[in-house]
């Protein structure tokens, strides 16, 4: 037993376990000649479980008890629950020695008393989670932080019911290291899916738990945090205000227009969707001046607040059904039915990608389903992926991904690809890439992530599955200018026609973005464009008359 706890340990136990006030179970699931390391975290427990009379150690086969082990959600040994008067949702999975040893006391203590030992506020805050957690904190027994993530992991655990907290032990568990990517402890992981690294404040762990389970309600929150701060001084627009600008979008485009018009002292409204725009669908972008690496989702978050530490009115969540001019004044009606007036306008409402609306594309989207292979395709160096559709768009798709993915496959619905001849041969005679024509995407295939489409003939029996890691989605983009339709002049692909300080054929109407003709669609651009859409939308009011 020295081996497992020192005499040291022993005598600090001692009056830890007097703390006990119910009784609690540690129920211990272990696998006969197939676990070596259950042996050793089975005297463990043993030992801790001989220290009070409080404590009682139920043992269990994995196989055998199979029945039982699913009630309790168990899949993988060593593993101990710790159950007080009823089961809060507390499991380790592994050994629990080393730093780990004091994340087992605690959570013993935990189930004893039944209290969570968080603020009333911290509790507030985790009431907001109303749909089922799992979360799995991901650790190494020689790590002396990750204990705290640990600990709070199973506070959590004990305040909902909602929220079931796991340690699971890397070392022993590295298939699980691999499909979650971890690179570094505390890794947290939320319901197998998006994760935080660190042992974060109980405050910052339940707003990342928050972020990912109810974007909504996380937006709301972390909107009121940072007006408590002092860094946050957007505020909401009102139909009867008077402004000097409306901006329509909430992507790049839109918020560096926000930022720009704000400094230059200009009254701005902000009417737009989803802040973000397209880029929260793309996984990780790598070509961004500064980081070299981040989600798209957190460059938009970094945009917002940004953007929000000015004095501007928002209204996020709508679309913009139509946009009219009367007298000097544009007219911008919401979904919501609300109007909104201004003597300039600066529209960057973007491009929304075509959709095939098969089964499994909405729960792949940014999860192995992207629309920018110019932006993802080194992520899927030596990979295997797939690009539907047959254009141009489609084609050079391919090429961008001929230097990095070890396997490409152009789907097609029709027989024949409409790339232009230079580029089709170009992509073609790559040893790599395959063809696919004639045939249709029916299901997008995987659990946590992509991982194959389903095929079938157009014209005929003919069924295929391919395994791939990405699908990139080239069937065209749609620009969202049918709300100014007749109001300034397009292109024939439905873009708005700008000149170069973003000025469009009607004056005081600015356009910035994807949905302009501006051929080279990047984010970079598109923030530099409503920068320079913001400065011109200025000089023309300047020229015009003072601002409001």
């Amino acid at each position: 037993m020295p081996d497992l706890i020192d005499a040291k340990t022993l005598k600090e136990l001692h009056p830890i376990m007097e703390r006990l006030t119910d009784p609690v179970r540690i129920v211990f699931f272990t696998q006969e000649h197939a676990c070596v390391a259950c042996r050793e975290q089975e005297t463990l427990l043993t030992e801790v479980s001989s220290r009070s009379d409080k404590i009682t150690l139920e043992r269990y086969d994995l196989m055998a008890d199979s029945a039982l082990a699913q009630t309790y959600g168990i899949t993988k040994v060593p593993a101990t629950a710790v159950i007080g008067k009823k089961d809060y949702g507390i499991r380790f999975f592994g050994m629990t020695m080393g730093y780990e040893f004091g994340s087992l006391i605690e959570a013993v203590l935990l189930a004893s008393s039944g209290q969570s030992g968080l603020l009333p506020e911290i509790e507030t805050l985790l009431a907001i989670i109303d749909v089922p957690v799992h979360l799995e904190v991901m650790v190494t027994l020689t790590c002396p932080y990750c204990p705290k993530m640990v600990h709070l992991a199973h506070q959590m655990a004990v305040s909902s019911e909602l929220i079931r907290a796991d340690m699971v032990e890397s070392s022993g568990f590295p298939q699980l290291v691999q499909r979650y990517n971890v690179s570094g402890v505390p890794r947290t992981v939320i319901n197998e899916g998006v994760s935080f690294e660190g042992a974060l404040p109980a405050s910052q762990a339940i707003l990342e738990i928050l972020k990912a389970v109810k974007p909504k309600e996380y937006e709301q929150v972390e909107a009121k945090m940072r007006e408590a701060a002092g860094e946050r001084f957007a505020y909401p627009a009102s139909p009867e205000a008077a402004y000097d600008v409306i901006i329509v979008g909430a992507g790049p485009a839109a918020l560096s227009a926000a930022i720009y018009a704000s400094r230059k002292n200009l009254r701005t409204a902000l009417i737009g969707g989803s802040f973000g725009g397209q880029i929260t669908n793309t996984a990780a972008i790598e070509n961004w001046l500064g980081i070299p690496s981040i989600s798209g989702q957190e460059l938009t978050a970094l945009f917002r607040a940004h953007a929000e530490r000015y004095a501007f009115a928002e209204q996020p969540g709508v679309m913009v059904t139509s946009v009219g001019k009367t007298g000097e004044l544009f007219e911008v009606t919401a979904s919501n039915g609300m109007p909104y007036r201004a003597p300039a306008v600066i529209y960057c409402a973007g491009k929304e990608y075509r959709t095939l609306g098969v089964p499994g594309e909405a729960r792949f989207i940014g999860r192995g389903i992207a629309f920018c292979a110019t932006c993802d395709a080194p992520l899927y160096r030596d990979r295997r992926v797939a690009v539907v559709g047959g254009g141009n768009s489609a084609f050079t798709a391919a090429r961008d991904l001929i230097g990095y993915a070890r396997e490409i496959h152009i789907i097609n619905v029709l027989k024949d690809f409409q790339a232009d001849d230079v580029l089709f041969e170009e992509v073609k005679k790559a040893e790599h890439i395959t063809l696919h024509s004639g045939m249709r995407v029916v299901e997008f295939l995987g659990k946590e992530r992509l991982a194959g489409v389903r095929l079938e003939q157009v014209e005929g029996p003919e069924r295929l599955d391919l395994s791939v890691d990405g699908v990139f989605l080239e069937i065209g983009l749609v620009p969202n200018s049918s709300p100014i339709r007749g109001l300034v002049t397009l292109n024939g692909q439905g873009e708005i026609e700008v000149g170069r300080d973003q000025s469009t054929s009607m004056p005081g109407f600015f356009a910035a973005g994807d949905v302009t003709d501006e051929t080279q669609k990047q984010i970079v651009i598109a923030a530099g464009a409503g920068a320079k859409a913001a400065l011109a939308a200025h000089a023309w009011l300047m020229n015009r008359r003072p601002p409001a």
